[in-house]
């Protein structure tokens, strides 16, 4: 009897414990939800749901915890829950956790009804508006998704990047601002040199700490005449420029960028002595997250650029992607996961085309390339695509390919000589009085809408040679 007792009374001083335990757990765990220290809040909440599996505030804390720790799966399950009985906060949960997971137009909805619920509580709702307005920009740039080749991704430190571009030396030159202007103070740009090493194009913040994009030129072994090429007012940073001399890419968090830094395109208007007004690149390039320092190799046929989506703080995701000039968009077939996919580059793999070997391709893009080594013994390069390329009218075998390469190796002869001419009128344009700069705009205008005329008539060339060329030797 004595024992029984015993035996009791132990029971009940576990049972005291365990429950003693349970309070004091919870009071730890909101401690620490409140502190923001999600993760260690994360399984004392876990915990609590699974006791009260109906209490929408411990579902929406858990799913608040999932969230901010990036555990969407769970998020959006407990954040379900706590929705369907009223939690208020709930909706901005949602809404952000769908945005993350590019279901824009979901994320749109939530926001709507959170507006809304907000509105009721008389609270200011403006800030939430421009919110959910983004979001709509994200769902009508999501639509549009190009259907790029990305054929490589690597994850390095954020002040590494640069040291995966491997240009080729007519593409110019990229070195990190510190490194080339030799200075102590650190700034957060990169500055790209022109292949004669003639301009430089960088970015460095004024006073008030907002990023520019600037240029200077090269006079008598001297940098000098520097020069801003874009209003100071949207934070602009990590110029590119083409070969071309008047296509620039930089990235900017202004002209309703969708997020941090967005990439934008841009070209000078010889005629106003300025910049085009700037065009956004679509997704799967620009995402909610900071994406930067677009790079064309025209001589590789490889683009670089710069993502931190999906990595932590100190590290970003350098894609290997082939341009494409006429920016085709996804197949409007294409079903709303794998549309979704795509803008968000869950896996570079998506975009690759069925039995195609980008091996050489990638092997090209980590390789550095001296100038004039690839036509070390080749008259040209001309890939027909990514297994077979040819070096000399000999090597094509289509009679029909061989004329239009023919012509197109005649219209880039063209291209070159009316390019060293524009460069030469720019540089006169550059150190000329203002009135002599008005009688020059007329001649650069006209020399660079006849080379952009050449060099469609190129392309267009090149494209319908290989065409032939590749129904000539069976493939698709």
């Amino acid at each position: 009897m004595k024992r029984k007792f015993i035996q009791t009374g132990l029971l009940f001083t576990l049972l005291t414990i365990s429950l003693s335990g349970t309070a004091q757990s919870l009071a730890q765990v909101k401690t620490l939800y409140e502190e923001g220290r999600y993760e260690e809040a994360k399984p004392g909440w876990e915990r609590l749901v699974k006791q009260s599996p109906n209490n929408s505030k411990y579902n929406q804390w858990y799913g608040e915890c999932c969230y901010e720790t990036k555990d969407y799966e769970n998020a959006e399950k407990y954040l379900i829950i706590a929705n369907k009985r009223k939690e208020i906060e709930s909706y901005r949960y949602l809404a952000m956790l769908y945005t993350e997971l590019y279901r824009f137009s979901e994320a749109v909805s939530m926001w709507e009804d959170y507006i809304a619920l907000q509105k009721k509580q008389k609270k200011d709702t403006s800030e939430m508006e421009k919110i959910v307005e983004q979001v709509r920009n994200l769902n009508r740039m999501q639509e549009k998704t190009e259907d790029i080749q990305i054929i490589d991704s690597i994850v390095v430190s954020k002040s590494a990047f640069l040291e995966t571009y491997k240009l080729s030396d007519e593409s110019g030159v990229l070195l990190m601002y510190d490194d080339f202007f030799k200075t102590d103070s650190p700034v957060s740009s990169v500055v790209y040199t022109n292949q004669k090493g003639s301009a430089i194009y960088y970015a460095r913040p004024a006073e008030n700490g907002v990023y520019n994009i600037y240029t200077q030129s090269k006079l008598l072994d001297v940098w000098g005449d520097e020069k801003a090429l874009l209003p100071n007012l949207k934070d602009n940073n990590y110029p590119f420029v083409l070969s071309d001399g008047i296509t620039i890419y930089f990235a900017s968090k202004g002209y309703e960028s969708i997020g941090g830094y967005d990439i934008f395109k841009t070209r000078y208007n010889t005629n106003t002595n300025t910049y085009l007004t700037p065009e956004q690149i679509g997704m799967p390039f620009n995402s909610p997250a900071n994406d930067y320092m677009m790079v064309i190799d025209e001589v590789k046929g490889l683009g670089w650029f710069v993502s931190d989506r999906f990595q932590p703080d100190d590290k970003v995701c350098v894609y290997l992607f082939i341009p494409d000039p006429d920016r085709k968009r996804i197949d409007d077939m294409a079903s709303g996961e794998e549309l979704r996919r795509r803008a968000a580059l869950v896996s570079i793999s998506d975009s690759w085309k069925e039995g195609v070997d980008y091996t050489s391709l990638i092997q090209l893009g980590h390789t550095e390339m001296q100038q004039n080594q690839t036509k070390k013994d080749r008259d040209f390069e001309f890939f027909i695509n990514d297994k077979v390329a040819y070096y000399s009218l000999n090597d094509i075998k289509n009679q029909d390919a061989k004329n239009l390469y023919t012509e197109v190796l005649s219209i880039n002869k063209q291209i070159e000589t009316l390019r060293n001419r524009l460069n030469e009128i720019r540089n006169t344009f550059a150190n000329a009085q203002p009135s002599a700069r008005e009688q020059l705009r007329p001649t650069i205008l006209q020399a660079e809408n006849q080379l952009y005329t050449l060099m469609e008539k190129a392309a267009e060339q090149e494209r319908k040679a290989r065409n032939a060329e590749l129904i000539h030797i069976g493939v698709k």
